[in-house]
């Protein structure tokens, strides 16, 4: 069973380094950590009285691990869900924030096996933590799988509606960008999409 440690490091290998692409929402990041972060919670790395892109290049490993942890994973209360689901819903977290559990909880609401009309609000409460906890009694690794297929559909979802995200989703031979791959490492092969059903699905893209 990976630590938590260990899901923030995978992250990490997932983000990449630095990264400053002006079509990206997020702006300057590194590691996954966003200058939106850094000045959110007032982090002058550098000291000179601002948080701005040079910071963003100061953050390392170490810091990124333990915001990760802080902040992505112990602060919105993923260790509180079923341990199969947490790496996923962990990785989410830091890609889009809050959508990650809502998410999970239009999930629970639309298969009806957690028992409970969740309010789709992002957060975990002792609700939503006692209804993934029934569906997963009930599905096991399908409702992982079921968070994976979810998340895919999340960022197809996105790159239908802004054109700039498209190349997140869709690289530049037609193939799976990193938005799919990433929501795909989560679930078992037999869910994943065959590329010709990527590029199905991606053909209204033009």
């Amino acid at each position: 069973m990976q630590s938590p440690k260990d899901i923030a490091l995978e992250i990490i290998r997932r983000e990449g380094g630095f990264v400053n692409d002006p079509s990206d929402p997020g702006g300057a990041t590194k590691h996954g950590v966003t200058i939106h972060t850094l000045r959110r919670l007032g982090l002058d790395l550098d000291g000179d009285g601002d948080v701005d892109v040079a910071d963003v290049r100061l953050v390392s490993v170490e810091l990124a691990v333990d915001l990760y942890l802080r902040h992505y994973f112990h602060g919105p209360r993923i260790a509180h869900l079923p341990q199969p689901l947490q790496a996923s819903v962990f990785d989410m977290y830091v890609n889009a924030g809050s959508n990650a559990v809502k998410i999970l909880q239009r999930l629970i609401n639309e298969t009806g096996l957690g028992d409970a009309d969740l309010v789709v609000d992002g957060g975990i409460g002792p609700l939503t933590i006692a209804a993934v906890t029934r569906a997963h009694d009930q599905m096991g690794a399908f409702l992982v799988d079921a968070y994976g297929i979810a998340r895919r559909d999340y960022y197809y979802g996105l790159a239908d509606r802004r054109p700039q995200s498209r190349k997140y989703a869709r690289r530049r031979d037609g193939g799976k960008g990193g938005w799919i791959v990433r929501a795909e490492d989560f679930m078992r092969p037999r869910y994943r999409l065959s590329e010709a059903d990527h590029r199905a699905r991606c053909a209204a893209w033009g």
